[in-house]
């Protein structure tokens, strides 16, 4: 086996590199102009967002970068799920999953024994929190659809649970988000070679 070869051979292609930078840009971005929104009109009591930490300064200003933002999300999101089905790469990098690797990654996860040597290879807690992400990601824009448009989309409003419940399961989906960058962005900071891989692709 020639190991040289394996340590040099391209982990990630560039259209997986370009789409996950660009999603993040626009992840961060919509999240943060998306607190400014909610501050507006807060959906639960006590809870508000820094000004620090939001985006466009006013309620006008924030629905601007949220608009304009979510065209990029949208369009980088349908490219890079598009890819990886018509490439097979989600087959061969999520599936198959298991609710025993499940617990047997994440239990060594929690036990600080979860290997990362080879980079290549999704242990089965990333597999479980890419695929939640990408279903989160769906649900963020529908439920973003049932806000915005909620008078041309009544079936999908209805789905949500009417236009306060949309606002509701966008909110969560949001905080989903925002919670796996977090972890993300601790698993990079545990495993450094990983953000090398992300820019370089191998």
């Amino acid at each position: 086996m020639n190991y040289a070869r394996i340590r040099h051979a391209t982990i990630q292609p560039a259209w997986v590199r370009i789409s996950h930078w660009v999603n993040a840009l626009a992840v961060t971005l919509m999240v943060m102009s998306g607190w400014q929104i909610y501050n507006a009109s807060p959906i639960f009591a006590g809870v508000r967002f820094p000004a620090a930490i939001t985006l466009g300064g006013w309620l006008g200003g924030a629905l601007q970068w949220h608009f304009a933002i979510m065209w990029m999300l949208v369009a980088n999101f349908a490219v890079y799920v598009a890819l990886n089905v018509a490439s097979g790469r989600l087959q061969r990098k999520l599936l198959p999953l298991s609710m025993r690797s499940l617990m047997s990654d994440l239990t060594a996860a929690l036990r600080g024994k979860l290997g990362h040597d080879d980079l290549a290879h999704y242990n089965a807690v990333q597999k479980f929190a890419y695929l939640v992400v990408i279903v989160d990601i769906v649900l963020v824009i529908l439920s973003g659809l049932a806000i915005w448009k909620s008078v041309q989309f009544p079936l999908l409003r209805t789905l949500m649970g009417g236009y306060d419940n949309a606002r509701v399961v966008h909110f969560v989906g949001m905080s989903v988000l925002v919670a796996f960058f977090v972890v993300h962005v601790a698993m990079v900071a545990l495993v450094p070679r990983s953000l090398l891989v992300m820019i370089r692709g191998r």
